[in-house]
């Protein structure tokens, strides 16, 4: 592309971003790949593809993790290209929520908001948690040899602090630097789950491919009670799905990060999109290589929790590539958080900017030498510490986090689904066409699945969050948000009020870097 060819493209993405009220102050330097590879990031196949590959394979072995991983992918890619569609005709860095307003109203909007930032917090904390037991787990006992079988909540909560602190760091330092280690995370990834599946097939006693489709009920006792005992294949089926469900989401992150990519309308579709379809196909393999290099498939199921790192550490293989795929593992891991942090943070600040948090002033700045938003990072940073400091709450909510992402996911579908056509007339350069509605109606119904099977056993305890949830956000709404929340300009009128705010904000950051 030439330095002509893209200016004339940076100037379109800020003329779009004018047109729905907003000033250009966070610094466009994310391309394609980068966008992509901060919704790839966040997935990380390295992450719930390896901690929630039990859930998968413990309630019906090597069927309900497989064909529950191609059945839960391929919802994942009917809501990512609902997403999509509407991600192109709006991209700003509040995505979802700024989507929901839109098109379904300000108290819809909102509540998606809200759905979102819970997700997305929850995420950032079990994953960082998860860096600290894999750290432990992996490189700790494993490379080093170090006793820390005295270890415990506390060790968790100061590790867990300076992971969150680093990656705040990083984040607050701007973009530029950001946007290297998620390019350097989305390649990381690949590597270490090729090498990670090559190790496994390589290692494996031998090739029984009937093991992909055999159906073994292991709920209950003999897979280590990671789900109740069930005699129905179909609940267990379902209970399966949130295996893949688990580990294929954060692919919001490409339209939280629209305001910083180059002509986001056509590059965070593709984000989106083709970070589903990378994690779904890598993470198929990679599922099926755990399933073939198990020496026994129903001792192994016993293992419950346990059993990818069972299964790593007795691997026939040279003991430097254990020790590379036990880094890359946990190198991943933190990066994953990063790329959170990263996506969460621009959630804050245009939610903020739209007067949707307490302390929206200071939540909305921009530093105009990082061009990033330091007080949205930290805050984001600081209640994710938080989030994990009352175990039984994290523990809930942390498992039911890709739930409330994908409620928030659904939100402003279905508000498109009504008003495609109607009151929504403006599309962006990808359409779904005819396909559009179909696939909306999919999302809404796989997401009330969703609420269901993520509400029963081992996850019932979720059911008193979920309806708490409900309840404080209308209480909040009704009591006080439905008549201090102004929302984001819809309006041509609401848009043309903030013209003059725009070239001031604009003017003060070409101020501030002359």
């Amino acid at each position: 592309m030439s330095q002509d060819t893209e200016k004339q493209i940076l100037a379109e993405d800020v003329a779009v971003l004018h047109k729905m009220g907003y000033a250009q102050e966070l610094s466009r330097r994310m391309h394609g790949f980068s966008n992509f590879a901060v919704s790839f990031s966040i997935i990380c196949i390295l992450a719930g593809g390896i901690t929630s590959f039990q859930v998968g394979y413990c309630t019906g072995g090597g069927f309900t993790a497989i064909i529950g991983w191609v059945v839960g992918c391929l919802f994942s890619l009917t809501v990512g290209l609902s997403m999509a569609q509407i991600a192109s005709a709006y991209p700003t860095a509040g995505g979802l929520y700024h989507w929901a307003s839109i098109l379904g109203g300000r108290g819809w909007g909102w509540t998606t908001a809200w759905f979102n930032l819970l997700g997305l917090i929850f995420v950032i904390a079990s994953v960082d948690v998860g860096v600290y037991n894999l750290f432990v787990g992996l490189i700790l006992n494993n490379i080093f040899h170090v006793d820390t079988s005295s270890w415990g909540f506390t060790q968790q909560t100061i590790t867990v602090t300076v992971i969150l602190a680093l990656q705040g760091l990083l984040n607050h330092f701007g973009i530029r630097t950001t946007i290297k280690l998620i390019d350097f995370s989305g390649v990381l990834i690949l590597v270490i789950a090729v090498l990670l599946t090559g190790a496994m097939l390589f290692a494996a006693p031998h090739l029984d491919f009937s093991r992909l489709v055999t159906f073994h009920n292991f709920s209950g006792a003999p897979g280590g009670n990671v789900v109740p005992h069930s005699d129905s294949p179909f609940y267990l089926f379902l209970l399966a799905l949130l295996y893949p469900l688990y580990t294929v989401t954060g692919f919001d992150g490409s339209a939280h990060t629209s305001e910083e990519t180059v002509d986001a309308r056509r590059n965070v579709p593709r984000g989106i999109i083709n970070s589903i379809v990378w994690s779904a196909v890598f993470g198929l393999f990679m599922a099926a290589s755990f399933i073939l290099a198990m020496p026994d498939p129903i001792k192994a199921a016993g293992d419950g929790g346990s059993i990818i790192f069972n299964l790593m550490a007795s691997l026939a293989i040279p003991l430097w590539l254990k020790d590379v795929l036990y880094i890359g593992i946990v190198l991943a891991n933190f990066l994953c958080a990063l790329a959170g942090v990263t996506s969460t943070s621009r959630m804050v600040y245009a939610f903020a900017r739209d007067g949707g948090l307490p302390g929206h002033k200071y939540l909305r700045r921009v530093d105009h030498k990082h061009r990033s938003p330091i007080y949205a990072i930290w805050a984001v940073v600081v209640v994710t510490i938080a989030a994990t400091l009352y175990s039984p709450a994290f523990a809930a909510l942390a498992a039911g986090c890709a739930m409330f992402l994908y409620i928030s996911y659904t939100m402003p579908v279905v508000a498109g689904l009504f008003a495609e056509g109607r009151s929504w007339t403006e599309f962006g350069p990808f359409r779904l066409g005819v396909f559009s509605k179909p696939l909306a109606l999919i999302s809404t119904v796989g997401s009330l699945l969703l609420i269901y099977i993520g509400t029963r056993p081992p996850n019932d305890i979720l059911d008193s969050y979920f309806i708490g949830l409900l309840v404080l956000i209308a209480v909040i709404w009704f009591g006080v948000a439905r008549t201090r929340f102004p929302g984001p300009p819809i309006t041509a009128a609401q848009v043309a009020a903030r013209a003059a705010e725009i070239s001031a904000e604009e003017a003060a950051l070409r101020d501030a870097m002359d």
